[in-house]
Parts: structure tokens; sequence; C-alpha cells
């Protein structure tokens, strides 16, 4: 009996809600071909799962988390999968994951530090990247597949 009511322990608490570290509020602005937002969003984080909460008019109206899998309304997948049906089939598999948290992108390619952060710039065949990160914003424009994340401090 003992053994049963450790496993379904376990097993519980595997689907309990997670405790993030950090919460912050953004301004988010993302587009792509399958989401096009402009609100408040709220960045949660822990060093192994990322969430991202999206509302209009206080009403949430799209969660992407993110730990070895993405997972948003239409169900989970891998992060290629993700890059494939939501950005693009070139992108590296963490590109999401370090965008939303101000991370260096392709490995910090063509990395240049600025006073208050980094910028890359990243061209080739498949994209044209633009990506500065700084104290108050992080920025990403993909002319090339019309792709822009925009996320800013509230205050």
């Amino acid at each position: 009996m003992k053994y049963i009511l450790m496993i379904l322990m376990l097993f519980l608490s595997a689907c309990s809600i997670k405790n993030y570290e950090k919460t912050q509020a953004k301004i988010i602005i993302i587009k792509s071909l399958k989401i096009k937002f402009a609100d408040i969003g709220y960045l949660r984080s822990t060093d192994k799962a990322i969430e991202l909460e999206m509302f209009i008019a206080g009403h949430a109206v799209q969660k992407i988390q993110i730990n070895h899998l993405i997972c948003v309304k239409e169900g989970c997948m891998s992060k290629g999968g993700f890059n494939e049906d939501y950005l693009h089939h070139s992108y590296p598999d963490d590109i999401l994951q370090n965008i939303l948290l101000g991370h260096e992108i392709y490995d910090g390619k063509s990395k240049s530090k600025t006073d208050s952060g980094f910028e890359q710039k990243i061209v080739n065949d498949d994209v044209d990247i633009k990506y500065r990160v700084n104290d108050k914003e992080i920025f990403f424009k993909d002319s090339k597949n019309k792709i822009i994340f925009k996320i800013k401090d509230t205050k």
C-alpha cells in the first residue's frame, strides 16, 4: 500500500501547476504567418521551463509553454516542428526560448556588444535577421520571412 501511495503521489505531482521563479509583465508584439499579437503578456520562467501568456483586454488568448517541447492551444510539438509551423524551418531549435529570454541566437554568430546589451545581424539564403537586446527591450526582425518579436518592459 505504501508503494502504491508513493507512485500515485509521483504521478499526480507531474500534472501539478508549475511554480515559476520569475514572472514579468511585458508589452509583447509578435508578427508571423500564424501568430499576430500586440498587447500585454506575462513571461514566466524557471531554469527548465518558459511560459508566455498573452492577453487582449484582460482575457488570455494564447499561451506558449516551452520545456523539452513547445505547447500552444493546438497541442504540443518539438521545437523544430514549432519553428517549421510557426516561424521558419531553418531556425535553430532553441531560437524561441533564446528570444524570449534575451539570449544570443545562432550560437552568438555576428554578435557585437552595445552599451546596454548586444546586437546580431544574420544574413544567409534563408534569413535576414536583425536581433537587438538591451535593458529595456528585445527586438527580433527577420525581413526575409516577415517575422517580428518585440518584447518591452511595461515600466
